[in-house]
């Protein structure tokens, strides 16, 4: 098993990502940050990342559309989802897809860290 687990965050606004990549970082996770879904989209078809954090409400490929082709590309990859449009529909549907936890902007660093320390634990856990 590898050391150290990696982290894929997808969201078109740069704040999230600026903010998101070294708060995990400084967890000890490899994080790779896309604004752009078309290439994240193409960077899973090349790279299974051990967790995916994705927005919802983006141009081109949606959130949705997005936890869809990672759960197929790699059914493994735990995947969070982060959105400042939560319903109780939408957090349905994303949990109906496999999704690993459901987050509503704004949230705090420290949450959506406990989030990503719980999914690598269950990781982990399986891989034992």
């Amino acid at each position: 098993m590898k050391e150290q687990l990696t982290i894929l965050v997808l969201d078109d606004e740069p704040i999230v990502c600026k903010r998101l990549k070294p708060a995990l970082e400084k967890l000890g996770y490899r994080v790779d940050t896309f604004i752009q879904s078309v290439e994240a989209m193409h960077q899973i078809h090349q790279t299974a990342y051990d967790i995916v954090i994705t927005d919802l409400k983006m141009k081109e490929i949606d959130g949705m559309r997005f936890l869809e082709e990672v759960k197929k590309q790699h059914p493994q990859t735990e995947v969070i989802v982060i959105t400042g449009f939560a319903t109780m529909e939408t957090a349905k549907q994303s949990f109906r897809k496999g999704v690993f936890d459901f987050i509503a902007k704004p949230f705090k660093l420290s949450e959506i860290q406990e989030v990503v320390n719980r999914a690598a634990a269950k990781i982990k856990g399986a891989a034992v």
